[in-house]
């Protein structure tokens, strides 16, 4: 009897949510529900408590970090999901790109290198537009803001079109935007740092060594790849530098064997618990009363242009050049209107662009400014890109050009 109604149970409620979660557009929906949800509750009666919850200090004297045992960490919610948890998407990213670098679709110097082409003009052409926008005025040190893509957002997006985007497609972009997002990095670490602790960056790079060793030595055992990864991490985090890359540092020290079963393992956890919580986190933004106000303004047309028209131009110039000067070549059963659709989704800002406007303005009007701006660029941008891509005609309209 007991066994029957376990067995009913499992059936009735429990298999349509395995149903639910095996399908590759789950992790987009999932997303865009926590994305609405955290937004109404930032702007509604509980706003206050549901905004300062995430920002809520460990240290009650406040202060960038608190000290637990002379140990720097982070000292809020917010900081531990988008500096700590996440360290585990993009640990399980940087395993998907060695794996495709490695034996699948990046496997060759002609079609890894699109990828890193793509993303440099996904990052120059909307700087250079905010550059122009904002030429000559207070504003103009904010150039940095639509250079990055959200790898979080653009692949959830892009997996609500399911088998309707090839693969090779969405290796592409994760490549582009793994890449995007240390140039991002890389741009906070020389422009947007006010301090950067060499001495920890030096440490971290010594503590690098380890895995790399322990992999060139074939040594199989993960734990003795996590230590140094943890303390890679903790070195990251003090020195300035976005922590969260040391997730991909330490991937690409996995030896090649042991991957598959870690990013299968990894899978759900990350995109049905991390992912869902860093949504809810970060879109926790209270909205001005006077949002089109806010639209109006030097900043937000260089913003929005940057992120909406700047990265599908720079990601199609740049991968266009390549590949007729035959540098690289396309994805694979990818044509170019499905590349440009691919570039709209790019441009899906969101985290790295929301986080940078932080630290290019110290005025708090000016943050929000960008903030709405960044929003209402990446939801343009998504929205887009997922329907040039839903009624793209199949094969692709244009294969060469």
């Amino acid at each position: 009897m007991i066994q029957d109604a376990v067995k009913k149970f499992r059936k009735t409620l429990l298999s349509p949510i395995y149903t639910f979660l095996k399908d590759s557009r789950a992790v987009g929906i999932v997303l865009i529900i926590c994305t609405i949800a955290s937004m109404i509750l930032a702007n509604s009666g509980v706003q206050e408590s549901y905004v300062s919850f995430w920002n809520a200090l460990f240290d009650p004297a406040g202060g960038h970090h608190y000290q637990y045992r002379s140990l720097h960490l982070p000292n809020s919610y917010l900081l531990w999901i988008n500096d700590g948890m996440m360290v585990l998407f993009f640990f399980l990213v940087g395993m998907e790109i060695k794996r495709e670098l490695t034996v699948g679709e990046l496997s060759s110097v002609r079609k890894s290198i699109l990828p890193v082409l793509a993303a440099i003009g996904g990052m120059l052409f909307p700087a250079l537009i905010f550059a122009l926008f904002n030429k000559n005025t207070a504003h103009a040190h904010g150039w940095g803001i639509p250079m990055a893509t959200d790898i979080a957002f653009s692949l959830g997006i892009l997996s609500l079109l399911g088998k309707r985007v090839p693969v090779s497609l969405k290796i592409f972009l994760m490549a582009l935007a793994i890449i995007d997002d240390l140039g991002a990095i890389l741009t906070i670490a020389i422009f947007y740092t006010p301090h950067l602790d060499v001495q920890y960056l030096l440490i971290g790079g010594g503590v690098l060594l380890i895995p790399i060793l322990l992999n060139f030595l074939k040594v199989e055992r993960l734990i003795l790849y996590y230590i140094p990864g943890i303390v890679l991490w903790y070195c990251l985090f003090n020195s300035g530098v976005h922590a969260t890359i040391a997730g991909v540092l330490l991937a690409f020290c996995i030896p090649q064997h042991k991957i598959a079963d870690l990013v299968h393992n990894l899978h759900d956890p990350v995109n049905f618990i991390i992912m869902p919580v860093f949504a809810l986190a970060n879109t926790a933004i209270q909205l001005p009363a006077d949002i089109w106000g806010a639209l109006h303004n030097n900043i937000s047309y260089g913003v929005i242009a940057g992120l909406v028209l700047g990265k599908p131009l720079g990601i199609f110039f740049f991968s266009f050049t390549a590949v007729k000067l035959k540098l690289a070549s396309l994805p694979s059963k990818a044509g170019w209107l499905q590349l440009i659709g691919i570039g709209l989704i790019a441009g899906i800002g969101f985290t790295m662009s929301i986080f940078i406007a932080s630290l290019a303005y110290k005025e708090r009007d000016l943050q929000i400014i960008a903030i709405i701006s960044v929003i209402v660029a990446s939801l343009v941008a998504g929205l887009a890109g997922f329907v040039f891509l839903r009624l793209l005609k199949q094969p692709p309209l244009i294969k060469k050009m």
